[in-house]
């Protein structure tokens, strides 16, 4: 009482004691002064607290802390599951099984023997060896099982262990945990910890199915079928197949006309680069690259350039390298192309952004060899469809750095500009891009380098270029081809990154 009347005195204390009522909604003295001693220092002050020492896990899910209440659950399981496998479970099964392979291998062998023995044949000793040392292996598994079944009661300690190692760590934590969340609520006003009769019966009815189905299916493993296999049937995976075959031939057949406007801009701009890097001497090509270099990185990477250049054609790889620049540059030049508005555009439209972040997630995180299947389908094989699937890896890194450096231009400047009259193309193109170039200028870096990590494999769809010499050398375990070839595309990648970053630093 005498912790109460201090709160009913001090206006800021019965404040602080009625939002802590709202917050935990129950034991508010007891939360009440273990939060106070935690607050008064900065070093970790351990507390007791024995509801959650009881219930575990579920204390956490029932006041809505489920991050922590899951890291708990977790231990708890395992703790469990230890017990229930040294307590009913079954631990010689692998050993059994084995044993009864070994078995059935022994009666072959011993029969094997015998027949030798009436046939009086020479190799006997042979037989009557691998006899001995089947005999051998069995009574080594036999023993096995005896030590396997001998060592339940130290599986049931090591669970009673973990178990109650997890349950002190929770009864010391408990109170920390809360004084956070607590502190969390007071600034941003959500996130609660009042236990509420639906968190408690969701929690116990989550936690007690998750332990109970784990500890029978490592206790009795195989014995439920439900648990040890998923209930499907191979009739769902062939109807999904031939659905999706059939949408992506629908696909392909409405919107013929428009795959092949599109197949033909790719092929025309990679045409035409294709005669631009490979028609020109390669005197002009270098020097046209040093002189780039030059201007951005400065002398001494515009030397590395041309050294480059000149390995490339000292190794024999000049055309092919050449035909690795216009692929990559048709797929940078149409990926940047896209993505740069596409970012421009995203950035000032939350929602938009927020729409198509999974489509942007789902395209640099499915597998190239996964895009190629229905490229391949589309757009057939070769170049075009090799393009695509650069373009498609590639573009993402456009779009996700030019709204970053878009949003991320100052408000206050953005004001100033407004202030005095700037129109909004005035404003996108004298303030916005100018600060975010930096940041663009990445994005359109990581495009280039992501593009160029897809040369090699979209070598299997008919691209021409260093990606199919690396390919050849992969096929005939060639090592030194491989590697000549690997280096060109490093040296590539390190050229392009030399322009296109240079050694501008954007305040």
């Amino acid at each position: 009482m005498k912790s109460k009347t201090n709160h009913l005195n001090d206006p800021e204390q019965l404040q602080r004691f009625e939002l802590l009522s709202e917050f935990i909604g129950n034991n508010t003295e007891y939360y009440s002064s273990m939060f106070t001693k935690i607050g008064s220092t900065p070093k970790v002050t351990i507390t007791v607290n024995t509801a959650a020492a009881a219930l575990g896990s579920i204390f956490f899910a029932a006041r809505g802390i489920w991050n922590w209440a899951l890291i708990f659950l977790l231990f708890e399981t395992l703790a469990l599951v230890q017990i229930a496998r040294g307590s009913f479970g079954d631990l010689t099964t692998d050993l059994t099984s084995r044993l009864k392979t070994i078995a059935s291998q022994l009666d072959i062998r011993r029969a094997q023997l015998q027949t030798a023995i009436d046939k009086g044949a020479e190799k006997i000793e042979i037989a009557k060896t691998n006899v001995a040392n089947l005999e051998a292996i069995y009574f080594d598994v036999q023993n096995e099982i005896i030590a396997a079944e001998a060592s339940r009661i130290w599986v049931i300690l090591f669970g009673i262990l973990l178990l109650i190692s997890a349950r002190v760590v929770q009864c010391i934590s408990a109170n920390i945990v809360l004084e956070r969340r607590f502190s969390e609520w007071l600034s941003k006003g959500v996130g609660v910890a009042v236990i509420r009769p639906l968190n408690i019966a969701f929690a116990v009815l989550f936690s007690c199915t998750i332990i109970f189905v784990t500890a029978i299916e490592f206790a009795r493993p195989g014995q439920v079928n439900l648990l040890s296999s998923f209930p499907t049937t191979s009739s769902f995976r062939d109807e999904a197949i031939v659905g999706i075959e059939n949408f992506f031939d629908w696909v392909t057949l409405s919107g013929e006309g428009f795959w092949y406007s599109i197949s033909w801009f790719i092929r025309s701009v990679l045409d035409l680069m294709e005669l631009i890097f490979t028609g020109t001497p390669w005197m002009v090509t270098i020097a046209i690259v040093v002189a780039l270099t030059t201007i951005t990185s400065g002398l001494r990477a515009a030397l590395w350039a041309g050294a480059f250049l000149i390995y490339m054609g000292l190794a024999g790889l000049w055309v092919l390298s050449m035909q690795t620049l216009a692929l990559l540059g048709t797929a940078a030049f149409i990926a940047i192309g896209l993505g740069v508005p596409l970012g421009i555009y995203a950035s000032r439209r939350p929602k938009f952004y927020k729409f198509i972040r999974p489509i942007l997630d789902f395209q640099q995180s499915m597998p190239a060899f996964v895009y190629m299947i229905p490229i391949i389908t589309i757009f057939g094989t070769g170049k075009p469809a090799a393009v695509v699937t650069c373009l498609i890896f590639g573009m993402p890194p456009s779009v996700r750095l030019t709204v970053l450096g878009l949003q991320g231009v100052p408000a206050s400047i953005r004001e100033a500009a407004i202030a005095y009259g700037a129109n909004n193309w005035y404003l996108l193109t004298k303030v916005d891009l100018p600060l975010a170039a930096k940041s663009i200028r990445t994005g359109m870096n990581q495009t280039i380098l992501l593009s160029l990590l897809t040369v090699v494999v979209a070598s299997l769809i008919g691209a021409a270029g260093l990606g199919e010499d690396v390919l050849e050398a992969l096929q005939y375990a060639s090592v030194g081809q491989g590697i000549l070839a690997g280096l060109a595309i490093l040296f590539i990648a390190m050229i392009i990154d030399g322009i296109v970053q240079g050694k501008r630093k954007d305040g």
